[in-house]
């Protein structure tokens, strides 16, 4: 059984992209966004390229005993004015698979998200989660983040 004292956490890698969009498609709201094809369709594969360049972005993956990938999470230091022009933290993407939740892995993972923020200047580490999404918004609350915004989205 994989517990979260025998996690590593490490920067994704290419060849982790298919286990990522298969944690990103296993629920209701990720199964209509995602596709889920053999091959991977080349567009997840683009992506990945394009987060790896960015300096501004971490996508970072949960690896057990075995070298599974079984968590993974994206974080964003974004530079602004605001704030008296203070770098925020973004949490996207996080996920751990079903057959490994409720098992630390995901608060490993924040924690050392929230840690990396603190270590790059960021004044406050923020994240969004799906109004459906009750458990999950439980978990953020143990973790000590706050209701703090209404999101609102514009998909084209």
């Amino acid at each position: 059984m994989t517990e979260a004292s025998t996690i590593t956490i490490r920067r994704a890698r290419r060849e982790d992209v298919a286990a990522i969009v298969g944690m990103l498609a296993d629920d209701p709201l990720g199964s209509a966004r995602e596709r889920i094809e053999d091959p991977l369709p080349q567009i997840y594969y683009e992506a990945f390229a394009r987060v790896e360049r960015d300096p501004n972005l971490q996508l970072v993956v949960a690896i057990d005993g075995e070298g599974a990938v079984v968590g993974c999470l994206q974080l964003a230091v974004l530079p602004g004015l605001s704030s008296q022009g203070g770098f925020r933290g973004l949490l996207e993407d996080v996920r751990v698979a079903k057959h490994c939740r409720s098992r630390g892995i995901g608060e490993k993972l924040v924690q050392w998200a929230v840690a990396e923020a603190r270590a790059k200047g960021c004044m406050l580490v923020e994240l969004l989660t799906h109004q459906t999404r009750v458990d999950a918004q439980r978990f953020y609350e143990r973790l000590g983040f706050a209701r703090s915004h209404l999101g609102m989205t514009l998909r084209f």
